[in-house]
């Protein structure tokens, strides 16, 4: 601690050993922070696989731009100086640097405002991921934080994007979920298209308030969904039922077309839809089998979305909700010249990961990066130790030297506590050195410049746990 921040006396220092946890903003453990860093690694060496770039955008946005969305305006963290007044009151200064700021509640707002300003400098159709930390101010409950990780996946074009862009970030997210620790998963595939055309070849025209309705499917159930469409949208109840059967299809395959044409559904739109989400699954299992699934009850975004939208569920963890959602959009940012379409999808990574943790699902295959615990026989000897430590780090081994040169069997006992799998005894004065693996006692010769361990021991890994999940 600086001399200048030490506690005026006794009494703050008892204060200080009693700071209560913040709910909302999550800090993992040392050995639960390695199951996140695995997942943010997955996430982007795939996506670098299909050749995304990662980006970062800074975390703040003026208000004005966040509050665009309107409903979200309760939960904007808005950032000022302590001291803001006076000269330096926004309200009483005309430099754009004095507005009001509000940190991110997530990556698209920025994403659109960070693609118009460097327009001229990216090349288009542009294919970025981004991980990164967003804001908002709603209520902590299980999976849902105040400071969380997001990750987001998307291909922006300018002026048109093709419609195949569609099945291909589902296919890149699909892979990455399939890389993850996790148990089964399912990603649920819709498109606009498709319910709109159908809405209309009933004879339904307010699209709008027919997908609301069917949005509430989840939570209220199908008898007071069918009291909402009588209501709200002036469906018949012939109509209504059409709306039920059409938001219970579900399907593996492209069998879900037949099905919408013995409802009712007919028309060029239909068939456009039927034929956009057909490649997205014939796409999708192509690449990852088995996890793509045709459901027309997903309604949530279709006034945003303008083509496929995607939500992904985790089998035995469908209270967790969607952990990865996302779709078409054909307007993620408009100036006096262009138009930026795109499609994306998003992690809520910290909910995931949150998950992962509580009910068991993964873990490391140790608490700590270190490999090898290098021993130190005597102060004056420890120069040979980090010896050693330099040569196994120059050849990517994790290691670290043993903090104090107490007697070898507390040292064990140190790196065993850690989980730290070997310990090094540096022979000195001609004498050659030894490891020991501390889980089965062997103990053999070795030289820093050539030893290996097993490879699954060089690095830490993260298992998934064969454990029954918890809803």
């Amino acid at each position: 601690m600086d001399p200048g921040t030490q506690p005026k006396n006794q009494k703050d220092v008892h204060r200080m050993a009693k700071i209560a946890a913040l709910s909302g903003f999550p800090e993992w453990l040392p050995a639960e922070r390695l199951v996140e860093q695995h997942v943010i690694d997955v996430f982007r060496e795939v996506a670098e696989l299909h050749g995304f770039s990662g980006i970062e955008t800074r975390a703040v946005e003026p208000l004005e731009q966040l509050l665009r969305k309107g409903e979200i305006d309760k939960e904007v963290y808005v950032l000022r100086r302590l001291h803001a007044e006076g000269e330096d009151a926004p309200e009483q200064t005309g430099n754009d640097q004095s507005r009001t700021l509000g940190l991110h509640f997530d990556l698209t707002v920025p994403l659109a405002r960070y693609v118009l300003e460097h327009q001229n400098d990216l090349a288009f159709p542009l294919r970025r991921f981004q991980i990164q930390k967003v804001w908002r101010g709603e209520r902590p409950q299980d999976g849902r934080f105040r400071e969380f990780y997001q990750a987001d996946l998307d291909v922006i074009g300018q002026d048109t994007l093709p419609g195949h862009i569609e099945a291909e970030v589902a296919t890149v997210m699909a892979e990455i979920l399939d890389r993850l620790p996790m148990p089964q998963f399912t990603i649920h595939a819709n498109t606009r298209r498709l319910s709109e055309g159908f809405f209309r070849s009933i004879g339904l025209e307010d699209q709008t308030a027919v997908l609301r309705s069917l949005d509430k499917l989840p939570k209220v159930g199908a008898e007071a969904v069918r009291e909402l469409l009588l209501a709200e949208t002036g469906a018949t109840p012939e109509q209504a039922q059409a709306c039920l059967d059409f938001a219970a299809i579900r399907t593996r395959d492209g069998s879900f077309a037949e099905q919408v044409r013995q409802l009712g559904g007919s028309g060029e739109m239909v068939e456009q839809g039927i034929a956009e989400l057909t490649a997205v699954l014939e796409r999708v299992e192509a690449a990852v089998p088995g996890v793509i699934m045709a459901d027309l009850s997903i309604a949530r975004g279709l006034d945003y979305y303008t083509g496929t939208v995607f939500e992904t569920f985790v089998t035995g963890h469908e209270s967790l909700g969607s952990i990865c959602s996302g779709g078409r959009y054909d307007s993620l940012a408009v100036d006096n010249r262009h138009t930026y379409p795109g499609v994306g999808l998003s992690i809520g990574l910290s909910r995931l990961v949150s998950r992962l943790l509580s009910a068991g699902l993964a873990r490391p295959s140790r608490k700590v990066p270190t490999c090898v615990l290098v021993s130190v026989a005597d102060e004056e000897q420890r120069h040979l130790s980090d010896a050693v430590a330099r040569s196994l780090r120059s050849r990517g081994i994790p290691c670290e030297v043993a903090p104090t040169a107490a007697k070898f069997g507390k040292q064990i006992r140190y790196a065993d506590r850690r989980g730290i799998p070997f310990i090094w005894f540096p022979g000195g004065e001609g004498a050659a050195d030894e490891v020991k693996d501390i889980r089965s006692g062997e103990q053999t010769a070795a030289e820093a410049t050539v030893w290996e361990p097993p490879a699954e021991d060089r690095t830490v890994r993260v298992l998934a746990a064969e454990q029954t999940a918890t809803p």
